[in-house]
């Protein structure tokens, strides 16, 4: 009898033993999925460090608004300059002003532009590598200023543009920051040149893919009026 009872006894206590076990390596599972979750401010913070390196790894200067308009809203490219625009948080180096004149407020003009993209997340070399190039197949977008206030969308998406790519008609608002800046006319000698900026565009004033995934791009660009 006492035999049986023991038998009973340690039937019972590996049975209860075993529930906590599963019970451990439950809690260990879920406590690890605890700590790969990365919340929004984990996410922007990754964001913030892969634009520094970015920055350093490019020998990027960085300077203020203030001081990009003291030097007459031009970037020093012998200093690789970029200005941080504080309402944005765009960096943007203009490369070459451009021909023509700036879109006048109440105007509605075509802008033919042309990029080179890099996900910094992914190469923050400063090299261009991974690059989506769509130099040979513009997009075409629709630009209207209103009192200063830009708005755009894509006009359609042709082979390997960025409407193509990305299957929207939403222009990246980083895309339309330059345009305070820049002139987009046609050019009519061989002295004049269309403008082209470039630009490090954080996850807000990207494009969808950019938002969801809290990642910023660099992008070169340029920008002219469709004749």
């Amino acid at each position: 009898m006492v035999n049986g009872q023991c038998s009973m006894f340690f039937r019972i206590f590996a049975a209860e033993m075993k529930k906590i076990l599963l019970f451990i390596i439950a809690a260990i599972v879920v406590l690890a999925s605890c700590n790969d979750y990365e919340t929004y401010g984990d996410q922007k913070e990754k964001e913030r460090n892969a634009i520094n390196k970015f920055i350093a790894d490019s020998s990027i200067t960085v300077i203020t608004e203030d001081v990009f308009n003291q030097n007459g809203q031009k970037t020093d490219l012998t200093r690789n300059e970029f200005v941080k625009l504080d309402k944005s948080g765009v960096y943007m180096q203009i490369v070459r002003q451009g021909c023509g004149t700036k879109l006048q407020n109440g105007e509605t003009a075509n802008l033919i532009c042309r990029c080179v993209e890099i996900n910094i997340m992914k190469d923050t070399t400063g090299v261009v590598t991974n690059a989506f190039y769509a130099a040979s197949y513009p997009d075409i977008m629709r630009v209207s200023c209103t009192s200063g206030t830009f708005t755009a969308s894509f006009t359609k998406a042709v082979s390997y543009n960025m409407y193509y790519c990305y299957g929207s008609a939403a222009v990246p608002a980083g895309w339309l920051v330059p345009l305070s800046y820049v002139n987009v006319g046609v050019p009519q000698n061989d002295d004049e040149e269309i403008a082209k900026v470039r630009l490090i565009v954080p996850h807000s004033q990207g494009h969808s893919v950019a938002t969801s995934n809290v990642s910023p791009y660099y992008y070169e660009l340029t920008l002219q009026r469709e004749a």
